[in-house]
């Protein structure tokens, strides 16, 4: 995917730091937000996704969010709710979330660091896929939201609608 020595690829990094390593080799534009936390904007298919991790040294945990750029009025929660259910019963790693105070949709899932396996940070090949997992459940799943609140489908119907797959190549 991009330019990257061998010897980097096998090691680890602080978290944020090699976030920011991922993010700048991708023309990201981020921001680090003191030592816990980094921010970065990414362009997809349907919307600019923000991407945030929050690192916890204490705990050895990163958490890494995706939010699609989607608030869901008070009246369509109740559905939102529903769909949220159909789809992280698919999901192997993270879920979709959806934040009571401002109705802000997200993805979240969290990534433990054990100080014991001899790894003091996060490697490429994480962040790699803590990275890619949000970007594309976030893509894979936009269609539904959007079907579920603006073309008021019930959730199987905007799953149905959203998630055809397609065979052979175009």
């Amino acid at each position: 995917m991009f330019d990257i020595d061998a010897q980097e690829i096998e090691s680890a990094a602080p978290p944020l730091d090699m976030l920011a390593h991922y993010f700048e080799a991708h023309g990201w534009a981020f921001e680090r937000a003191g030592d816990e936390e980094i921010v970065a904007k990414v362009e997809g298919s349907w919307t600019t996704y923000q991407l945030r991790a929050l690192w916890r040294e204490d705990e050895r945990v990163l958490q890494f969010i995706a939010f699609p750029d989607i608030r869901v009025p008070e009246g369509k929660r109740t559905r939102l709710y529903e769909t949220l259910g159909l789809i992280n019963e698919q999901l192997w790693l993270g879920h979709f979330e959806l934040w009571s105070g401002d109705g802000a949709l997200l993805f979240r899932h969290g990534v433990l660091l054990d100080e014991g396996s001899g790894e003091s940070g996060l490697t490429l090949g994480q962040t790699e896929t803590v990275v890619e997992a949000a970007i594309d459940e976030c893509e894979r799943y936009y269609p539904v939201f959007q079907f579920v609140l603006w073309g008021d489908k019930t959730p199987l119907e905007a799953m149905a609608a959203a998630l055809i797959d397609t065979a052979g190549e175009a």
